[in-house]
């Protein structure tokens, strides 16, 4: 794939990351190794920031010397902003970042599931979000303590599919410049509701079975159940016009064995932490489409079912 040299906007300089869990932490550090300290700004609210200071923040047990701005802060706009938050924090946090959005600020969400680059282009402008999928990765954060055996990369691309546009060549830029792991895909639809049926498939079964990966990468019940849940995404797609196969059924599957057995979706992270989870993301969405097309969908039905017995479940 050739990316274009010539370009007339500022080249990227400046990333604001919002949201320091797992993916926050992990990218953030990668960055943080080659780019000059006060360009990378990590948002966040002065308690917070204070914790992270006083608590101090590691990735496989180096620390992160992270440079944090408050909400309140005045700064030049960010070129690029990583949306790295829950989708339940997701409102909030758009507003929290107004100061750092300027005329050619670029977002990437590195949420779950397949709404948050609308809910950002509602919110700043189509033009602004560049279409991304963070996977590959097996990342665990335990307080402010990252571990994973796997970085992953971000895929990036053209919204629903075709050639980099200016602002994915904007930010291919950027990420050779600073060796950062990702790859550019001229079929973004089809790999955004790829990791979509991974995560309906392997968050929640995880979240319900538990306790790892280990426990759906060989033969049984919650193995099953993965795939299921996952099938029902396939039958999903038909009718959105995506059309996944049982060829990109066997692609996840086979990333999903190379995980660290004993790594953890954010899904059972939350539920063992007694946080709510984001089961809406993944459930509440496949149920909410398949009643638009009059489907059935059983397994994310039940899915969704016991996730929220487990949630109800929680000290008041």
């Amino acid at each position: 794939m050739t990316i274009s040299k010539n370009h007339s906007i500022s080249e990227i300089q400046t990333v604001t990351i919002v949201g320091m869990g797992a993916l926050g932490t992990l990218f953030g550090h990668i960055m943080a190794q080659h780019m000059p300290a006060e360009n990378l700004r990590i948002l966040a609210d002065p308690d917070r920031i204070a914790r992270y200071r006083r608590d101090g923040v590691t990735s496989n047990g180096e620390p992160c010397d992270f440079h944090y701005v408050t909400t309140e802060d005045t700064v030049s706009p960010a070129d690029l902003i990583l949306v790295a938050v829950k989708y339940g924090q997701l409102a909030d946090a758009l507003e929290t970042m107004r100061r750092h959005v300027g005329p050619n600020t670029l977002f990437l969400s590195l949420l779950n599931g397949i709404r948050s680059e609308g809910d950002i282009a509602d919110c700043y402008g189509r033009d602004k979000v560049v279409d991304c999928v963070a996977y590959g990765m097996d990342a665990v954060k335990e307080s402010n303590r990252l571990t994973f055996g796997h970085a992953g990369k971000l895929c990036i691309g053209t919204s629903i599919s075709g050639p980099p546009t200016p602002q994915v060549q904007r930010i291919v830029r950027f990420f050779d410049q600073i060796n950062f792991p990702y790859e550019v895909t001229e079929t973004m639809g089809k790999v955004m509701w790829g990791k979509f049926m991974l995560n309906v498939g392997v968050n929640q079964t995880v979240a319900v079975f538990g306790p790892d990966y280990a426990s759906i990468q060989h033969s049984g019940i919650p193995r099953d159940t993965t795939i299921a849940a996952m099938r029902e995404v396939i039958k999903l797609s038909q009718y959105e016009g995506v059309n996944l196969t049982e060829n990109d059924l066997a692609q996840w599957l086979h990333l999903l064995s190379t995980l660290n057995p004993k790594g953890k979706p954010s899904m059972r992270q939350d539920v063992e932490a007694q946080r709510p989870s984001e089961v809406g993301l993944f459930a509440g969405t496949v149920l909410a489409l398949a009643q638009k097309h009059g489907l059935d969908m059983p397994v994310n039905r039940m899915l969704l079912k016991r996730v929220q017995e487990i949630e109800a479940g929680y000290p008041a």
